[in-house]
């Protein structure tokens, strides 16, 4: 369990306290934020040694260790900021996307939280709370371009306010998270696969192997992902000699750590590429200079150096959270569930977690 130092930025008059619960795949979150800025608290319990022996997230193991988690992570992070429940004035939770046993176990606590307290519920989505992240440090003028990118997710969003939003694209199939994951399973790298590519690309060549840059020729906004992960597979195969007929090694010889290294490499300049370049495009066909770069794959340190070099060439602002705020978290709830509660956009308990919600259909149900 990670306990985050406080991030204070934007106070303003009010003094309202919000807490914000978030259990939409493998981490149980809780966090206190005043005002919809700063951060009094911000606690993590991750899963990721108990799905890593599995190469990817067991959904039913998921709900359950958040059931076992989440009392603990609330009170660690009500200790965390020095209040007591009594003084919640409001509570935030992710309503989804996510694994659906995972979403009722946050948003069932909440409900039940908001009840006993007589206090005002507020169900949020889940990449709401990573586009919006940056305004706890600093905070984007609107309108930006919001790239939001992650294991589940990999879209273009023009946002012009809060709850102000209009997808510009999205994948097709892989979301890069997911891609880097499954590329790092193949090459035997384990789960999850996107912090050790990022840490293995930095000893490979990018240049080594021609990896396919997917749909960077269309000139829409979408992406794909799943044909450069099945260009990484044939490059294996061919490298070990796997027959096409019967799955089988014609000869044992492994791939070595240069190699290895290379792959990685190459992968990642190829999705860097391709991340990079559509988003530069769709900012400019929207005419907008500020980009918000979202989500666990936003902490990727090819993304973030290829996006700094790539603003100053273009003459566009590119803002990143701090690491911690670009996974799984609560805090990110806290600006766009300070919003709706502040503006009498409440939940009753009637409302219910949604596996699939598209963030141009927020308002309505």
């Amino acid at each position: 369990m990670k306990n985050v130092n406080p991030v204070s930025s934007l106070q303003s008059p009010a003094t309202m306290l919000v807490l914000c619960i978030e259990s939409s795949c493998d981490e149980t979150a809780a966090a206190v934020i005043r005002d919809g800025r700063e951060i009094l608290s911000n606690v993590i319990a991750s899963q990721v040694d108990v799905h890593a022996r599995y190469g990817g997230v067991v959904p039913e193991l998921a709900s359950r260790k958040h059931v076992e988690a989440i009392s603990v992570v609330i009170n660690s992070a009500l200790e965390e900021a020095g209040v007591c429940l009594e003084q919640i004035e409001g509570i935030g939770v992710t309503r989804g996307p996510g694994l659906i046993g995972a979403l009722l176990v946050g948003l069932s606590t909440a409900k039940a939280m908001a009840w006993m307290l007589d206090i005002p519920l507020a169900a949020v989505h889940h990449m709401e709370g990573h586009i919006l992240a940056p305004m706890l440090e600093d905070a984007p003028e609107f309108p930006f371009l919001a790239l939001a990118v992650s294991g589940g997710h990999t879209h273009l969003y023009r946002v012009d306010g809060i709850g102000k939003y209009r997808t510009l694209g999205q994948t097709l199939d892989d979301a890069a998270g997911e891609a880097f994951d499954k590329v790092a399973k193949l090459l035997g790298l384990g789960y999850p696969g996107g912090a050790v590519i990022d840490r293995l690309a930095q000893c490979g060549n990018p240049e080594a192997i021609a990896f396919p840059r997917p749909m960077l020729h269309k000139p829409n906004c979408d992406f794909s992902f799943s044909g450069l992960k099945t260009a990484v597979l044939q490059h294996v195969n061919k490298y070990q000699g796997v027959n096409k007929c019967q799955g089988v090694k014609k000869c044992q010889e492994p791939i070595d750590e240069q190699h290895t290294a290379d792959i990685a490499a190459s992968f990642q300049e190829a999705v860097v590429e391709v991340l990079t370049r559509k988003t530069l495009r769709a900012a400019e066909a929207e005419g907008l200079s500020r980009i918000v770069v979202a989500g666990g794959v936003a902490c990727n340190s090819g993304l973030r150096t290829r996006f700094a070099a790539l603003s100053k060439k273009h003459g566009v602002k590119v803002v990143f959270p701090s690491p911690v705020l670009c996974g799984d978290n609560a805090a990110m709830l806290g600006v766009p569930a300070n919003y709706y509660l502040e503006n009498g956009r409440h939940a009753d308990n009637r409302v219910n977690a949604v596996s699939n919600w598209t963030l141009d259909s927020i308002g309505v149900d």
